[in-house]
């Protein structure tokens, strides 16, 4: 594991990962599916496993010895995460993901504040974790849905979004900080700070910022902020929503059962206070471990240079590709993460990534559960490298002769 932030080393990192050294269909494995997906290093791998081996036991009402080591490692957990994030584990709310994150804010947040005629403020880059959860509430309460689009460079409009911020009815605005699709790092701190001028409560979806970014929430002042750890090297199933203290506290539990409880009787139940109200039933215990080792590991790595090398990474793939025939690029606004997302005229991008498979190189196609988005675009479809802290040039090479190989097959 890397020891000092000073020497970022992609082919270092990339020792951490054991995946990384394997074939895939008896190629050596590039993998450029991050945006999808991160994978592991050995110590993730080993705090899961160690878990099981040494400390499985339930959490918060045991009395012996190895559930009390459980209960003290996912409260270090919790500590690890705030720790991370600039806040406090009383801010903290574990769950399966940035997608059940976005349903609990929609549910015991958003529901019982709107009314109708209420506007809810979304853009037409989100994924679909960020929308389908607002068409239940709208549906629910009878406020309405308002999109701001994309421009032409994959930029949010931002006269249209200032415009509805403005709106007197505009109550919510929950967005994406980096589009999963695009790549576009929108200047979030700069729209909440707008919002707020308004009173306009703000949910960041941060599913695709984690991962590159050092963010801090305390900096931002966002009202929400939620991930999934599996993107950020951690395992799946488990993932985090930030809420603000005084958001937090008059919230209701949307989910119910044990854990979540102060007293029950068939006459009526009780709410304990804090998180723990928010996290019905048995934990993710060995998710939550992964989720701070995985931060404890990132924590060695300086995020400048992470930065700084994904987008010399993208860069390169622009460079290697200019050349080949009817390549577009979808999303080139300036400052953008280390995603290239293209499609290739008249070849169907399916067909692409079956032709890198064949070379070892994991890309992703589809419409990347953001259907409006791809209507945006003109496309059904459309292929996807999304880089990541292990990544190197000669994965950048790889996959830039094979998909020129694989556009002269299907041209």
């Amino acid at each position: 594991m890397m020891s000092n932030s000073m020497t970022f080393n992609p082919h270092k990192i990339r020792e951490d990962f054991p995946i990384l050294s394997r074939k895939n269909r008896g190629k050596p494995l590039v993998y450029l599916d991050n945006a999808a997906t991160s994978q592991k290093p050995s110590t993730v791998i080993n705090a899961v496993r160690n878990y099981y081996l040494e400390n499985n036991s339930n959490v918060h009402r045991g009395v012996y010895e190895l559930a009390e080591d459980a209960e003290n490692h996912y409260r270090s957990s919790r500590e690890e995460v705030a720790q991370w994030l600039g806040t406090s584990p009383a801010e903290i709310i574990f769950t399966r993901g940035a997608t059940e994150g976005l349903n609990l804010i929609a549910r015991s947040f958003a529901e019982p504040l709107l009314t109708k005629g209420d506007q809810i403020i979304l853009t037409e880059m989100e994924h679909h974790a960020n929308i389908v959860p607002w068409q239940m509430i709208a549906e629910s309460t009878g406020a309405e849905i308002v999109v701001v689009p994309v421009l032409q460079d994959g930029s949010l409009d931002r006269e249209i979004l200032d415009k509805l911020l403005n709106h007197p009815r505009t109550s919510i605005l929950s967005i994406c900080h980096i589009s999963n699709v695009l790549g576009t790092q929108n200047p979030i701190k700069e729209i909440v700070n707008e919002a707020h001028k308004n009173g306009v409560k703000v949910i960041i979806d941060g599913a695709q910022s984690v991962p590159h970014l050092k963010v801090n929430l305390r900096d931002i002042d966002c009202d929400f902020f939620v991930f999934s750890g599996h993107k950020l090297f951690a395992p799946m199933g488990i993932g985090v929503v930030y809420a603000k203290g005084e958001l937090l506290k008059d919230m209701i539990p949307y989910q119910g059962g044990g854990d979540m409880i102060d007293q029950v009787s068939f006459s009526g139940t009780s709410y304990t206070t804090g998180v723990q109200r928010f996290e019905a039933g048995t934990p993710n215990v060995s998710g939550a471990i992964g989720l701070a080792e995985a931060i404890r590991y990132l924590k060695s790595i300086d995020f400048h240079q992470v930065d700084a090398h994904e987008k010399m990474l993208l860069e390169s793939t622009r460079e290697m590709l200019c050349d080949v025939k009817g390549l577009v690029e979808h999303g080139t606004v300036e400052g953008k993460a280390g995603v290239f997302c293209f499609t290739i005229d008249g070849i169907h991008p399916h067909d692409l990534a079956t032709l890198l498979d064949a070379e070892g190189i994991a890309t992703r196609t589809g419409h990347h559960c953001c259907q409006p988005l791809m209507e945006r675009l003109g496309h059904t479809a459309t292929a996807r490298a999304s880089f990541s802290i292990y990544n190197t040039m000669e994965d950048v090479e790889r996959f830039c002769s094979s998909l020129k190989r694989a556009a002269n097959i299907l041209g």
